[in-house]
């Protein structure tokens, strides 16, 4: 595999078939929803905890996803939502383990910045940077002692990639040749630090370079370019080939937190973003104009998606809360 950015692809190559357009549609517009309620019940006060929101980001965490299998396991970051979805985890009991309740997807325990569902290989989400990297180097040993060509991938923003444990990381996953991927989320910024100022390289494929590892930069806002090249990388280390990175450059819609003000931000760049660079429009016209999906078909999947997120708060919202008893249940495991 060359270590190089990857071109966006040609308007009329599409490598899903329909039914795969559509799945993949689904899933983005489900991960929006999610996130757009939570930005509008958070400010309501009736969330606890902090909440990091995915909305923009959606393109590369569905392409990504689409290759993988239960059997397949990621870490996650603080900002999971999006990637809890696309890897199959129930949105009702993501909304209750949001709100803090006994039927959430970690009983309530976890909150957003800490859900996970090892059924679905969502080893995930956390709060800690670069804390998910050694996580999946474990996955992926673990695949490779039982042949099973199975992969570990970990998600990192680009801030995190500065933690020595993304680079330790790094380091293991070549020395060890383990099917690890490592996925860098460069939506170009720390929190509020500008990528620009707080990573010395220009790509985070030439970091890649220095631990032995190829790696490959793509428009993260381009579902049809994130796919292609997370199916390259995703074949090659269930092949036995080893570890790569991907990176992806995108934008987020929101700010780090729920909260944030984004003082940091350039005057009409939320705007802009919204206006010209949302991944959900760009999927939108380029399968339109290609005339292989109607834009009344993606109308009712946004319906479908909006009544599944309605269902989820509903859901939520109604469910109860853990008891006191319940506060040491699930934390040791009896093997």
């Amino acid at each position: 595999m060359k270590t190089a950015t990857k071109k966006k692809s040609a308007p009329a190559a599409f490598p899903l078939d329909r039914a795969g357009l559509l799945k993949a549609y689904r899933t983005m517009r489900t991960i929006r929803e999610f996130e757009e309620r939570l930005h509008a019940e958070f400010a309501k006060g009736d969330i606890p905890g902090f909440v990091h929101l995915y909305a923009g980001e959606e393109a590369a965490g569905t392409g990504i996803m689409m290759h993988l299998q239960d059997k397949d396991r990621i870490a996650s970051t603080h900002r999971g939502h999006g990637h809890c979805i696309a890897k199959g985890v129930d949105p009702k009991a993501m909304m209750a383990e949001i709100y803090g309740k006994a039927s959430g997807s970690c009983r309530g325990k976890g909150g957003s910045m800490h859900i996970a569902d090892l059924s679905k290989g969502m080893m995930g989400a956390n709060g800690i940077l670069g804390a998910g990297a050694p996580l999946a180097c474990g996955a992926a040993l673990a695949a490779k002692f039982r042949g099973d060509g199975a992969v570990g991938i970990s998600f990192i923003g680009d801030g995190a990639s500065n933690q020595g444990t993304f680079l330790e990381s790094l380091n293991l996953a070549a020395v060890w040749n383990l099917p690890a991927i490592f996925v860098v989320e460069n939506n170009g910024y720390a929190e509020s630090t500008s990528r620009d100022y707080a990573v010395a390289v220009d790509s985070y494929v030439d970091r890649a370079a220095g631990f032995g590892l190829p790696g490959v930069t793509v428009d993260g806002l381009d579902f049809f370019t994130v796919y292609e090249a997370a199916g390259e990388i995703i074949k090659r280390a269930r092949e036995g080939g080893g570890p790569a990175l991907l990176e992806c450059k995108m934008v987020r819609m929101y700010g780090h937190f729920e909260g944030d003000q984004q003082a940091y931000r350039g005057k009409g760049e939320v705007e802009d973003i919204r206006a010209n660079k949302d991944c959900l429009k760009m999927f939108s016209e380029r399968v339109i104009e290609a005339g292989i999906i109607a834009r009344g078909e993606l109308e009712a999947i946004d319906r479908e998606c909006l009544a599944v997120i309605d269902e989820a708060l509903a859901y939520a919202k109604a469910a109860p809360l853990p008891k006191p008893a319940d506060l040491l249940n699930d934390v040791y495991v009896s093997y």
